[in-house]
């Protein structure tokens, strides 16, 4: 049986989600040298962990079943960063 999300949850989400928007935009004007990327990428995380906890439901399914959809991803990440360094590496830079 799913559970029944309010309709307040969703629209606090989709505030909170307005907010952060609103806060990259702000962000991107202000001069933060290196720490610019940092700033967009938490943000940008918080933002699609948002999305995905409560949007997409993840937050209400089985603990087991995420861990290991999460696990995957970062196997299937280690495996494209490994293929790419391999590339990487054995190239000939002249």
């Amino acid at each position: 049986m799913e559970k029944i999300i309010s309709a307040k949850v969703y629209f606090t989400v989709w505030a909170a989600l307005m907010c952060l928007t609103v806060t990259t935009a702000a962000v991107s004007y202000l001069d933060l040298g290196a720490l610019s990327i940092v700033v967009a990428l938490i943000i940008a995380t918080l933002k699609g962990s948002l999305v995905v906890l409560f949007f997409m439901h993840a937050k209400y399914i089985n603990v087991k079943a995420t861990l290991l959809v999460i696990l995957a991803g970062f196997f299937w990440l280690a495996i494209l960063l490994l293929m790419t360094m391999s590339d990487y590496i054995t190239r000939a830079w002249s």
